[in-house]
């Protein structure tokens, strides 16, 4: 097994039960839609709404324990994007992040190939993905335009797109979550495109 897969599996196995656990005693988490993954062939990219910082932990905790499709990895901003937001620049610009299988995507360049070099190189090795096609959280709570470099990845690597629906975690405080006010829904939708890996 390769050392860049296996640190994303192990840290998202090692908290898979403590996660689901708190998000179903305190979020009320509801998981819909597991029934579309039935018969879809991996590897996969889901391609989630962004309504919160939790959206990278509540994918994979919606998914089973022995799930086929982990583990999953993502896009990232480059670490300097991250040194003006305080707390957050220590989960999402640090090492956690990387080992959670987390890779920096270049912005600007015009140009996917350039600007998603080690995603285009884990799409080769054939893993799973968990893109946010909004490119960043909404501030607003509506879906913002989506950009290109899911659907690029997906047609250069033939992987399908399984949508995913978040809900019930925009701007949610502490005590939303704590005193049970929110229910949080997961809903997989089906497959946009069909699966074949990348030769």
């Amino acid at each position: 097994m390769r050392f860049y897969f296996i640190s994303p599996l192990l840290l998202q196995k090692l908290i898979w039960i403590p996660t689901r656990s708190i998000l179903w005693f305190f979020g009320r988490l509801e998981v819909r839609g597991l029934e579309n993954l039935n018969g879809i062939k991996t590897p996969v990219i889901f391609a989630p709404n962004h309504p919160s910082e939790l959206d990278p932990f509540l994918v994979p905790a919606s998914l089973p324990f022995w799930s086929r499709f982990s583990p999953l990895f993502y896009t990232t901003r480059e670490k300097s994007f991250y040194d003006t937001v305080g707390w957050r620049r220590h989960l999402f610009g640090g090492l956690f992040i990387n080992l959670w299988g987390g890779y920096p995507v270049s912005v600007g360049l015009r140009d996917y190939e350039k600007s998603m070099p080690h995603h285009i190189r884990l799409a080769k090795a054939g893993v799973n993905f968990c893109f946010f096609p909004e490119g960043g959280r909404t501030l607003d709570g509506a879906l913002k335009p989506a950009r290109g470099g899911v659907a690029y990845l997906a047609e250069y690597a033939n992987y399908p797109i399984v949508p995913v629906g978040i809900s019930g975690v925009f701007k949610m405080s502490a005590a939303d979550f704590f005193f049970r006010k929110r229910k949080l829904i997961v809903h997989f939708g089906k497959q946009i495109i069909d699966s074949c890996i990348i030769k």
